[in-house]
């Protein structure tokens, strides 16, 4: 593939703190499956990526789970004009919460 077409990868503001609550052993991981599932074709339904049925209303349009269990869930959007995913949120499901920093999403 060429450099060239490759998704820029954007972090919001909040994903710095989502992070802070996931152990960092952790964090090689999850920038792993962020390159190698949001490098190309961020918006094309896989196992572990699907569009959300209902759009969070943060903007979220997109889950990737990663991790042991698919524990992990990144929750971005995909612009194809401007080239550019932007990652929302991070955060850990446990049992049938998602965790995002300190709080549970709604």
């Amino acid at each position: 593939m060429v450099n060239d077409s490759a998704f820029e990868i954007l972090n919001a503001p909040l994903v710095r703190q989502h992070l802070s609550a996931i152990d960092q052993k952790y964090y090689s991981l999850i920038r792993e499956a962020t390159l190698e599932h949001m490098s190309y074709d961020p918006d094309r339904n896989t196992g572990n990526k699907k569009p959300l049925k209902r759009p969070a209303q943060i903007g979220v349009q997109w889950e990737l789970r990663c991790g042991p269990n698919y524990r992990f869930r990144i929750l971005y959007q995909a612009d194809r004009v401007r080239l550019e995913v932007l990652i929302l949120a991070i955060g850990e499901k446990r049992g049938s919460r998602l965790i995002l920093g300190d709080e549970e999403a709604i």
